[in-house]
């Protein structure tokens, strides 16, 4: 993709706006399996498995975008 040089800092806020809004989701998504795993009881190894598998597509996605940035 060819960007002009004044869009170049839009992009950049935009991808850092889209990254720290899935990065807080998915701090949202784990202190809620958390509260229904203490509320309900369940076993603990099950969201650290659901926790782990966030964090390696968060890290995905963080390897994704960083190539993007480079590449700019």
């Amino acid at each position: 993709m060819v960007f002009g040089a004044d869009k170049i800092p839009e992009i950049a806020r935009g991808m850092g706006k889209g990254m720290r809004q899935l990065r807080d989701a998915t701090n949202d998504i784990k202190g809620e399996i958390t509260k229904s795993v203490d509320k309900h009881g369940i076993d603990a190894d099950v969201t650290k498995n659901i926790s782990g598998e966030i964090t390696k597509l968060k890290d995905d996605l963080e390897d994704f975008t960083g190539s993007v940035k480079r590449k700019m």
